[in-house]
């Protein structure tokens, strides 16, 4: 079986391998784990072992591998384009083109990477009930290879209402040989009565020593830089894979971080305007992505500032940040720091005026960084 995609994780598809074999195999999983420690691959390396069984040749493992497979299904978040009639119910074959050349790129990447394939603006992605029809009639049919049929569902927690009570009717009474393989980042987002009723699997992050010895026979890194690489990366093999390419939202983030703790420590009100009309401008689902990296790295400082270096999982530009700015991040705001960032996160995602929130929490850090 072609398990290359797959970096680490081998333990968790032997698994679910094992589960198979003995005839034990439920129709209803949730694989649970961070961004980018790769529950995608497992779920697709998977797909290939169920769907290759009743094929000694090979052909459905590769068409699985080209997204041809007509008994492999993926459900995931989509935005409504602008002009689009309110009548129509999005689903995900709606951009299926777009998910194919994400996935065959590599089964590891971010909703940041999706939203951007998509060409979303400031929309929020969701997916809705016109998913759950399209599931519901996928569902209907029986296998065209006469073994298992598998849907894939990606951030599941990003179900509205009505889709997810759909969803949960189908895995109550799942069709024969179904099996439903749901991936979330945020389970408890998830509602109770579909988490009670599938098999969690965890997807734990990625060891630092793994991360580093993949780097360095797929990457080429000096051992020392690929194990800084991946502390840095804090189990994630698509955060390792951001850093070393200079171009990962993390890079972004870390200059606006930046930005606007040197513009309060510089009591810059006007500069302060400019950073929250500029971070306005990405985008509601940005904004937040923006502050929990802000919730992270303010935690990095705090531990910097404590001189516990072997807890401390910066890259190397935040760690040069570090060695000046971390006193100003304390035992006596590092909580009210951390608080400050959720209750933005909080207010935006209620549809608060994100304007008026980020410029609010700037003059706010104003304050926090007073206390030394």
């Amino acid at each position: 079986m072609d398990t290359n995609n797959i970096i680490g994780q081998q333990d968790v598809l032997d698994w679910l391998i094992g589960l198979e074999q003995a005839n034990r195999l439920p129709h209803a999983m949730l694989l649970t784990g961070p961004q980018g420690v790769g529950k995608m691959a497992v779920a697709i390396e998977f797909a290939k072992y169920l769907l290759g069984k009743n094929d000694p040749f090979g052909n459905a493992r590769l068409m699985v591998k080209k997204g041809t497979h007509p008994d492999l299904h993926y459900s995931f978040p989509v935005i409504r384009p602008k002009n689009t009639p309110s009548e129509k119910k999005m689903e995900s074959d709606d951009y299926k083109a777009e998910w194919m050349d994400m996935i065959q790129r590599s089964p590891y990447f971010g909703l940041s990477d999706w939203m951007a394939m998509m060409g979303a603006e400031n929309q929020q992605a969701e997916i809705g009930v016109g998913e759950s029809n399209a599931l519901v009639r996928r569902s209907s049919l029986k296998s065209s290879q006469g073994g298992y049929m598998v849907n894939i569902v990606w951030q599941t927690e990003r179900m509205n209402g009505e889709c997810a009570n759909k969803l949960l009717k189908l895995i109550e009474e799942p069709p024969e040989k179904t099996v439903f393989m749901l991936l979330a980042e945020q389970p408890e987002q998830i509602i109770e009565t579909i988490i009670s009723r599938t098999q969690p699997i965890t997807v734990k992050p990625l060891p630092a020593e793994t991360i580093a010895n993949a780097l360095m026979a797929e990457r080429s890194l000096d051992e020392d830089i690929a194990m800084k690489v991946a502390r840095a990366a804090k189990g994630s093999w698509l955060h390792a894979l951001q850093i070393i390419s200079g171009e990962s939202e993390r890079m972004e983030f870390f200059a606006q971080y930046y930005q606007l703790m040197n513009t309060a420590y510089h009591k810059n009100v006007a500069g302060m305007k400019d950073w929250s009309r500029l971070i306005y401008g990405w985008g509601r689902e940005k904004q937040k992505r923006f502050l929990e990296y802000a919730v992270m790295i303010t935690r990095e400082l705090f531990m910097y500032n404590l001189h516990e270096p072997e807890l401390c999982y910066m890259t190397p530009k935040e760690e040069v940040f570090a060695k000046k700015f971390s006193p100003f991040v304390n035992e006596k705001n590092i909580i009210i720091f951390n608080n400050l960032y959720n209750t933005a996160i909080r207010d935006i995602s209620r549809n608060g005026n994100a304007n008026m929130v980020l410029f609010d929490m700037a003059l706010k850090v104003i304050a926090l960084l007073q206390r030394k």
